[in-house]
């Protein structure tokens, strides 16, 4: 599977996509509440690693500055391949400069970053779906638009392994 740097969001942040993924999940469309382990936390990753040693990214992530809150505005909707939906968040300069941040302290340590989480190429999303048919994606979008435009708050940050939901709390948000 993979590791990813991941902001959490605070508790109404929170509420809210988990608000979401419950009305998807009443109308049959997958979302994070029961793929794989079914231990996903809503979250916005700034990196996902392919390859790595623990420890290494371990101490790299907790050198990192600790930058305080974020707030992402989400203003829509995107899609990627293979039918997953998600929240389309902003990529304020500042963030970017984060994110860039975290990913280069990843590289550092010899950790294979995955190509969508490249500076550059990264864009902030927290996910919806995992997986839904075409068709189903208009569903998606009016699930999403009935709570537009919105602000999600990431107050703090973990390490999660994908494999089986297992989460390393950051002293602070990168």
């Amino acid at each position: 599977m993979a590791l990813a740097l991941c902001l959490l969001l605070d508790p109404v942040s929170d509420r809210l996509v988990r608000t979401l993924w419950r009305r998807l999940e009443t109308e049959g469309i997958p979302t994070l509440l029961t793929h794989t382990h079914g231990q996903h936390v809503p979250h916005l990753s700034y990196a996902v690693l392919l390859a790595w040693e623990q420890g290494a990214v371990r101490s790299a992530v907790d050198g990192l500055c600790d930058a305080g809150p974020v707030e992402v505005a989400v203003q829509g909707t995107v899609v990627f391949p293979r039918g997953r939906a998600a929240l389309a968040g902003s990529t304020t300069a500042a963030l970017a400069t984060r994110q860039a941040r975290a990913v280069e302290a990843l590289r550092a340590t010899g950790a294979t970053i995955h190509r969508h989480y490249e500076p550059g190429h990264w864009m902030p999303h927290v996910s919806a779906t995992t997986g839904v048919a075409g068709a189903r994606l208009p569903s998606v979008v009016e699930a999403v638009s009935d709570r537009l435009p919105f602000t999600l708050r990431c107050d703090r940050a973990a390490l999660i392994d994908t494999a089986d939901g297992t989460m390393w709390d950051l002293p602070g948000v990168p």
